[in-house]
C-alpha cells in the first residue's frame, strides 16, 4: 500500500512540473533583458486601425510598428486578443534601445456582421508594462437571396 501511494505522489508532482512547463518562459528573458541600463519604453506609431468596410469571409491583416524608446532592450512577453477572431503575430528577440519591430493583426471576417471592434492587450517589459492596440472594421455580409 505504501508502494502505492508513493507513485501516486510521484505521478502528482509530475503533472504539476508539466503543467507549469512552458509557462512563464518569457518572464526569465523580460528580467534577463531589462538590463541595469533602465526600463525598456514602448512606443506604437499608431494604437489604433480602422479596415473600413470588408466583405464577410475576408482576412484582413495590419500591421502596427513600435520603437523602443527606452534606454533597456524591449521584450515583448505577450499580445492577447479580445476574440478568437483576431490573431496576432510578433517577434520575441530583444528590442534594443532606438529599435523597432511590428506587430501583425489578422482579423477573419467570418460569421461577422456590422461594425466590428477588437484589442489586442500587448505585454512587455516596458514602462507601460500593458498598451491596448485597437481595430475596427464594418463587415458588410453578401447576401445573394
Amino acid at each position: 500500500m505504501k508502494k502505492d501511494g508513493t507513485i501516486s505522489l510521484v505521478l502528482v508532482i509530475l503533472l504539476l512540473i508539466s503543467c507549469n512547463n512552458g509557462t512563464g518562459k518569457n518572464k526569465g528573458t523580460a528580467a534577463k533583458y531589462s538590463s541595469d541600463q533602465g526600463a525598456a519604453e514602448i512606443s506604437f506609431k499608431e494604437y489604433e486601425h480602422d479596415f473600413g468596410k470588408v466583405t464577410e469571409g475576408e482576412k484582413v491583416a495590419y500591421v502596427f510598428s513600435f520603437e523602443n524608446k527606452g534606454p533597456g532592450n524591449l521584450v515583448i512577453n505577450s499580445a492577447a486578443t479580445s476574440c478568437g477572431c483576431t490573431v496576432s503575430k510578433y517577434g520575441n528577440k530583444p528590442i534594443p534601445p532606438g529599435e523597432g519591430g511590428t506587430l501583425e493583426v489578422v482579423f477573419d471576417t467570418s460569421g461577422r456582421n456590422g461594425m466590428q471592434t477588437k484589442t489586442v492587450s500587448v505585454k512587455s517589459n516596458s514602462k507601460t508594462p500593458v498598451v491596448i492596440l485597437k481595430i475596427t472594421a464594418e463587415v458588410i455580409t453578401n447576401n445573394n437571396n
